[in-house]
């Protein structure tokens, strides 16, 4: 296809996309206005009912109010007075809704006026009816009622009533051709707008399946740089892989070579450790040839500590305080090529997913440290624990630091509490490790995950190795780790790992 053909045929697309939008725009916006125009005309509609109903209503009280007047005039039972009660109750308020419900119309509004003073009459005419009774007149109220009955309250309320009947009527009929009017209105639009979509649409498809060949051809060249991208980022990840096994089998080397000379260390400095006691004794001997003390008895041993007085004893207390940090040293120099050689091992191990009873697992590590929790004097609390598909050593090594950091970093002088709780969201299961010991300063969060970095008082052994292993085993099995806390406030570390192992290469990944 040339340029200029491409050119014509978007061109025409969006020519046929910008006709699309004015139609659609049109026709929506016709058909909001006609909507709203019809549901205010068919309101109108109802309004007028709404006012009938009324007026019905109130000179159905007033029959009520009558007939209840009557039979109590007849009967004097007290029932009727109350049903008379109930009635003339409601007469004065429906008046007022029903000026009310004719604001909108000043001519209703007259109408109403004129009727609320026979109204008023008329509910006079009852009282005095039911006061005649009240006075054990019934003959003097039932004429009084008769001649009321007659009277010209009556009559104009029938007279004002007919005529609000009469200009509701009228209006109901105006305000139904009106709704009519406009509903047809608002089909004719849908229809014709429904039309245009429609043409629009087979014009659409036509240029749609011009357009097919052209992107097939496009998707065609996208696979083929899919494979080449693919085959590169293979590449890239097998380079990175074998730069990863790499780094592992430098740092296993590395450590196996640095245990070799700190033998030898360890070695000459337990010679130096014998040889030190030869020294001083043949020190101490000179001592005393030349200040004539007695010579050491011949039954002493030869690992009895020689008597040194002077410079020689503060030599002799040196001497043995420098051996001590030499063995010090290598002491610690030694765990951390073995905590270094763990994690190398621990990075090279594949993990085997199995559903895991988390309740069960850390109950049996609880009950691994019950000795050490009670001596100081901490209870672990275990509340609701979801369960997952994981590694069960990755698990245990995750959680048994964790509780053991929480038993070793306890506050003196408080009992120790020590919380594990659980719960799901969004497919995960997130733990929860809380503590109220020493705390961590909120600007050594992020220290306390990096390898051989330690926080706080180092009045505790460790290597500052723990967590960052805990860290790099949360995110092996896919999940994350953070940490709240304050100094003095207890901390609480939350683990989120995945309920479902769901990722079949993660061993192979790391």
């Amino acid at each position: 296809m040339t340029a200029d053909a491409r050119r014509r045929r978007t061109v025409g697309q969006i020519v046929l996309l910008t006709a699309a939008l004015l139609v659609l725009v049109a026709i929506s916006t016709s058909s909001i206005l006609l909507v709203n125009k019809s549901r205010r005309d068919n309101g109108w509609v109802v309004h007028t009912v709404e006012v009938e109903n009324q007026l019905s209503t109130l000179l159905l009280q007033i029959r009520r109010a009558e007939s209840a007047a009557r039979g109590y005039l007849l009967t004097s039972e007290p029932r009727f007075l109350v049903e008379h009660e109930a009635a003339v109750a409601t007469i004065v308020p429906d008046v007022d809704k029903l000026m009310q419900l004719t604001g909108d119309n000043s001519v209703q509004r007259e109408n109403v006026k004129r009727l609320r003073p026979p109204v008023e009459a008329r509910l006079a005419e009852f009282a005095k009816a039911v006061d005649f009774v009240k006075r054990n007149d019934t003959a003097g109220g039932v004429a009084m009622l008769r001649e009321a009955g007659a009277s010209d309250s009556v009559r104009k309320i029938a007279e004002v009533a007919g005529a609000m009947r009469a200009e509701e009527d009228g209006l109901f009929a105006m305000r139904t051709t009106t709704a009519d009017r406009t509903q047809q209105l608002a089909s004719i639009v849908t229809v014709a707008g429904s039309g245009l979509v429609v043409a629009l649409a087979g014009i659409s498809i036509l240029l749609v399946r011009r357009s097919a060949r052209a992107r097939d051809e496009a998707e065609r060249k996208l696979r083929d740089n899919n494979i080449n991208l693919e085959t590169t980022v293979d590449e890239r990840t097998a380079d990175l892989r074998e730069a990863n096994e790499e780094i592992q089998r430098f740092a296993y080397i590395v450590s196996h070579d640095l245990r070799s000379p700190l033998v030898n260390i360890m070695g000459f400095t337990s010679e130096l450790e014998e040889l030190r006691g030869d020294i001083f004794k043949r020190i101490a001997a000179l001592a005393r040839l030349q200040s004539a003390v007695p010579q050491a008895p011949d039954n002493a041993t030869d690992t009895a500590e020689p008597a040194l007085e002077g410079a020689d004893r503060q030599l002799s207390q040196d001497f043995t305080e420098a051996l001590g940090f030499i063995k010090s040293s290598i002491g610690k120099m030694d765990r951390l090529i073995s905590a270094i050689l763990n994690l190398t091992r621990e990075g090279r191990r594949e993990f085997k997913p199995e559903r895991i009873d988390t309740s069960e697992l850390i109950e049996g590590i609880v009950s691994t440290v019950a000795h050490q929790a009670a001596e100081a004097e901490a209870q672990i609390r275990i509340g609701p624990l979801p369960n997952i598909v994981s590694d069960r050593l990755a698990l245990e090594q995750i959680f048994s630091n964790l509780i053991d950091n929480g038993l070793k970093y306890l506050k003196s002088g408080v009992p120790g509490d020590i919380h594990i709780r659980g719960r799901t969201k969004l497919g995960f299961a997130i733990y929860d490790i809380t503590d109220n010991g020493r705390g961590i300063d909120p600007k050594d969060h992020q220290r306390i995950f990096d390898l051989f970095r330690r926080a706080g008082t180092q009045d505790r052994p460790g290597q500052g190795i723990g967590l960052a292993h805990v860290r790099a085993l949360v995110r092996r099995l896919g999940g994350t780790m953070s940490v709240a806390s304050e100094l003095h406030q207890g901390s609480t570390f939350t683990v989120t790992l995945p309920i479902n192992w769901n990722t079949s290469n993660r061993n192979r990944e790391a």
